[in-house]
């Protein structure tokens, strides 16, 4: 597989709860690929935690650091990276995100909203009703998630390890679609 993508980085966008750590993580085992989280870089260079980052700068600061570690991310080959649920936002994102294989790890809001129940880390989630909060972020990022070369439709209960084989086994097909353009 990994001489199929020959070095080709995967990028994992989705929202906040979806997985993309965490599947990241297995597919660049898989791969032989190395792993990022963009969220984890962010705030190693920022030298505080990405809640820190939002309270104390706001979404915009964080939004750009985001784009930045991202620009710097994409120059290297054979990664897996894992992004931050808000990365399909920005326009000028789509451009680092497009030298590599987007995948979207599509989750329903229930799932989303079960997982992420007891995480107080999130910032966009400080809200008097999460649930809301969670399908009103999905609802506006769908029509950016959906550019993504491969979407992975999550269901409940399974595991990573499977949503991961899902991405591997669908990568074929899509790079045999992208060659034919």
């Amino acid at each position: 597989m990994s001489s199929l993508l020959q070095g080709v980085n995967l990028y994992l966008v989705g929202m906040m709860g979806a997985g993309k750590t965490t599947v990241g993580k297995l597919l660049a085992q898989h791969l032989g690929y190395g792993f990022v989280d963009t969220d984890d870089v962010i705030a190693q260079a920022a030298g505080r935690s990405i809640t820190q980052l939002f309270a104390e700068e706001g979404e915009a600061a964080f939004r750009q650091l985001e784009s930045d570690v991202l620009a710097q991310v994409c120059a290297y080959t054979k990664l897996t990276i894992a992004t931050g649920g808000g990365i399909v936002l920005q326009q000028k994102n789509w451009s680092y995100l497009h030298h590599g294989l987007v995948v979207w790890l599509d989750v329903p809001v229930e799932l989303l909203y079960n997982r992420l129940a007891e995480d107080t880390t999130r910032p966009l989630l400080q809200d008097a009703d999460p649930k809301a909060k969670l399908r009103s972020l999905l609802e506006q990022r769908t029509p950016l998630y959906s550019q993504a070369d491969v979407k992975i439709t999550v269901t409940e209960g399974e595991t990573p390890e499977r949503i991961a084989q899902r991405v591997i086994e669908t990568i074929p097909s899509v790079l045999k679609s992208q060659v034919a353009h």
